[in-house]
């Protein structure tokens, strides 16, 4: 009888923490989830406060902390260093990272198949309840002959009040033992998904490594441009100084010396707008590495002369052929296609029988009171084990539906791949000539900024002599800066397609082969 009081006991104390589980989950299905009134003006939901407060108290995690990388504010980063910054702290890495690692793990729950699945399971409770019984009565009529049994009729009845305490332990066991190929498909289509994960991440490294390296030569291109009108700047105060003494000396006229002062005050204006693009260009680069535009960080300028990398020099028939053949997005789309024939083999499987091995033992303790009786009962187990067999017959023909939809998503992989090929070889292609392009310009550029620096001193001092007119000298000014520009053009243009180049054979922060150990001899 105490066994049964402590069991009692601890039902109770269910009880009650099921019913306030109930309640709680009765309050949120009825709390209510609105909507905007209105579409013609935003609203604040009555969560919003709440979530602005989260951000705007908002931490950075323990892994956040890890990854985000200490500037120097005295160093000055050169292209390599922004690099591995970038590498190491860019966001988008680590969701890349976080995605193969959900692949691989996809992987292993496809390898779970092989395995027997085992579930435990316990039961307790208490069940009162009541069994009706009838009150009989023998009718009064003559003896009864040939040996018949008394007639009886039923006058009333009761009812008696059962107790039943219940403790049991299972274990059951399901192991599916043939399925001809359906989970190695499924094994096998996870395994390509991981792959398509794997050279994605890859990519994901290749991208950011070309946006760093892509606006980091294009702050040095606004830096440049900053020196460009920084020098047209220069030039149109030695004109404006020369104008003015021409002027004082009677030999230049009014008009031409305001145009001058014009001139000065545009060139000034142009410095100001320069700089404006040097800082968006600053923001932009540190951005793509992954920083808050707010950090202090110094970079290095261009080098002065570019340098011919060695892949350039194979010809663009090689480096499309290089492309595809390792280009991560055609990795990706390659295996793409594998996991959809392995899809077509598992729908091809489950035309086929399925042989599962089922088994189950258990423990059960049944004690049981009548009428405020003692407890009786007893403590038995039981088990068994089942080999079963299913084998699909009739399904309304939804797997041969499920097999015309896997082949023609196989036959859209192979034509995407297809397309890819070609979308490959056009990048290679126009990158390749992009950068023969720069390289055939550098030396023309070159030779037009010597001859318009000549050009303009020649007719700078020959304004001051007074044997050019002031127009002359505008428009070799101009000429200068033109050429200025289109120098630091150039050499910027070199950079950036010898990257886009890199980039479309897929060579730029190619992964390193892995090594393979010599066996000892």
């Amino acid at each position: 009888m105490k066994r049964c009081y402590e069991i009692r006991e601890v039902l109770v104390k269910i009880s009650f923490i099921g019913a306030t589980q109930l309640f709680a989950t009765i309050g949120i299905a009825l709390a209510r989830d609105d909507p905007p009134p209105s579409s013609v003006r935003p609203w604040a939901p009555p969560a919003l406060p709440k979530y602005e407060g989260e951000l705007r108290n908002y931490k950075l995690t323990e892994a956040e902390r890890r990854y985000y990388p200490a500037i120097d504010p005295h160093k000055t980063y050169n292209l390599a260093e922004l690099i591995d910054i970038a590498q190491r702290s860019n966001p988008e890495t680590r969701v890349a990272w976080e995605r193969a690692r959900q692949a691989a793990a996809a992987v292993g729950l496809t390898e779970s198949a092989y395995y027997p699945y085992l579930v435990a399971a316990a039961a307790g409770g208490y069940d009162r309840a009541f069994i009706p019984f009838p009150t009989l009565r023998v009718k009064q009529q003559t003896p009864p002959t040939n040996g018949d049994l008394p007639s009886v009729e039923i006058v009333g009845g009761g009812t008696l009040i059962t107790e039943s305490l219940l403790a049991r332990a299972e274990l059951n066991a399901k192991w599916l033992l043939l399925d001809f190929g359906e989970r190695k498909a499924t094994r096998a289509a996870a395994r390509e998904q991981l792959m398509t994960a794997n050279v994605g991440f890859n990519g994901t490294h290749q991208k950011i490594v070309f946006d760093v390296t892509d606006r980091f030569y294009q702050l040095g291109n606004a830096r440049q441009k900053v020196m460009v009108t920084q020098s047209a700047l220069d030039a149109a105060k030695i004109v404006e100084q020369a104008a003015q003494a021409r002027f004082d000396n009677g030999l230049a006229t009014k008009p031409e010396l305001l145009q001058a002062q014009q001139q000065s005050a545009q060139s000034n204006f142009d410095v100001q707008v320069s700089l404006g693009a040097e800082s968006d260009a600053r923001v932009a680069l540190i951005e793509s590495i992954g920083l808050l535009p707010t950090v202090s960080l110094k970079v290095a300028d261009l080098p002065e002369k570019s340098h011919r990398d060695r892949q350039t020099e194979d010809s663009v028939g090689e480096l499309i052929t290089k492309a595809l053949c390792q280009r991560p997005d055609l990795v990706a789309k390659l295996a793409n296609v594998h996991a959809k024939e392995q899809g077509i083999l598992k729908i091809r499987a489950e035309y086929y029988p399925k042989v599962t091995l089922d088994a189950h033992v258990s423990e059960t303790d049944l004690q049981v009171s009548v009428a405020k009786s003692d407890y009786f009962g007893g403590t038995r187990p039981t088990f068994g084990a089942f080999l079963t067999m299913n084998v699909p017959i009739f399904d309304g023909f939804a797997r041969r539906h499920k097999l015309d939809m896997a082949d023609a998503d196989l036959h859209q992989a192979e034509n995407e791949l297809a397309g890819a090929r070609d979308s490959a070889a056009r990048e290679v292609w126009k990158a390749y000539t992009d950068y023969r392009t720069a390289l055939n310009k550098q030396d023309a550029a070159e030779k037009l900024l010597t001859a318009s620096q000549s050009a303009f001193d020649a007719v700078l001092d020959s304004y001051k002599q007074g044997l050019s007119t002031y127009p002359e000298v505008v428009s070799a000014e101009r000429n200068l800066t033109a050429a200025l520009a289109t120098s630091h053009d150039t050499q910027s243009a070199i950079y950036t397609s010898q990257a886009a180049l890199a980039l479309s054979v897929g060579d730029l922060a190619r992964p390193a082969p892995p090594l393979v150990r010599q066996p000892r001899r």
